[in-house]
């Protein structure tokens, strides 16, 4: 893990990486807030702090056991060692954790790009999404697995010429299975780690952002996440959605003009000013 420092007094940004991701997924956006004058950290989720190669060749032997809990539990020890409360960032998960750490108020701020289900959404109703992790449902639950290129091009990078969806599908390395299942489940578990309270409010303000062509996690889901939070509760929660943009809208071309509207946003919104 590294912090980024800056002599400016802009509140430090949390990066959240997703399923099949290393914090290397948020090299392009990450070096964009740097230069904008934020401190930038990006710690990896348990069994992810290692190269892209390795983890490819060598997956960690736990990495199957992975549940959402215990990378949540990751991020708040992160952010209880901090001086401060962080502005965090997250992508895919990692955006649904993002959504779990403000509703715990453990941020400033937080903005939630292209969010993983939440419960209360049923991603399979979705037929995009579904397809997209219609194979890894196929496989044993506390195991890990790989995307294929043909999978990572449908469910990521669709709306991307072939040269860039192959230099986006290094960054893919494998996941535990056991985060998906707990999605397809979250419904009939009462006490589901993707559980986020709507009605809190008590928390900082939350950005919401989808992507039009997104498949992996469609933009009327994301527009759904949004429609649950209660806008009567007192924390402001907003959303936006980017015109042509893929679940790679992190990194594609044209990520500054989201990142432009993050940082537009967190001026506005920031409680730490």
């Amino acid at each position: 893990m590294t912090i980024n420092t800056t002599s400016t007094k802009k509140p430090v940004i949390l990066f959240i990486h997703g399923a099949f991701m290393t914090p290397d997924s948020w090299s392009p956006m990450r070096d964009y807030f740097i230069k904008q004058g934020f401190e930038t950290m990006a710690p990896a989720w348990p069994y992810h702090a290692r190269s892209i190669e390795e983890l490819k060749n060598n997956p960690a032997d736990s990495l199957g056991k992975l549940g959402l809990a215990e990378v949540v539990d990751h991020y708040v020890r992160i952010i209880r060692a901090l001086p401060v409360k962080p502005i965090i960032i997250g992508h895919s998960f990692g955006g649904l954790i993002t959504q779990i750490l403000m509703d715990r108020n453990l941020g400033a701020a937080g903005i939630a790009i292209d969010p993983a289900a939440s419960k209360g959404i049923n991603a399979g109703a979705f037929k995009t999404a579904k397809k997209s992790v219609a194979s890894i449902l196929l496989k044993p639950w506390r195991k890990t697995v790989s995307l294929t290129f043909e999978q990572f091009q449908y469910a990521f990078v669709n709306t991307m010429p072939l040269n860039e969806q192959k230099e986006a599908f290094r960054y893919a390395v494998p996941e535990t299975t056991r985060i998906f299942f707990q999605s397809a489940f979250a419904s009939f578990n009462s006490k589901s780690p993707l559980t986020v309270n709507f009605d809190n409010g008590k928390r900082g303000p939350l950005l919401i952002i989808a992507g039009e062509k997104d498949h992996i996690v469609p933009a009327a889901m994301v527009k759904k996440n949004f429609e649950l939070y209660n806008q009567n509760s007192g924390a402001a929660t907003q959303f936006v959605e980017f015109p042509k943009r893929s679940h790679w809208i992190i990194a594609e071309k044209g990520y500054e003009e989201v990142a432009d509207h993050i940082i537009n946003w967190i001026e506005r919104n920031r409680t730490d000013a």
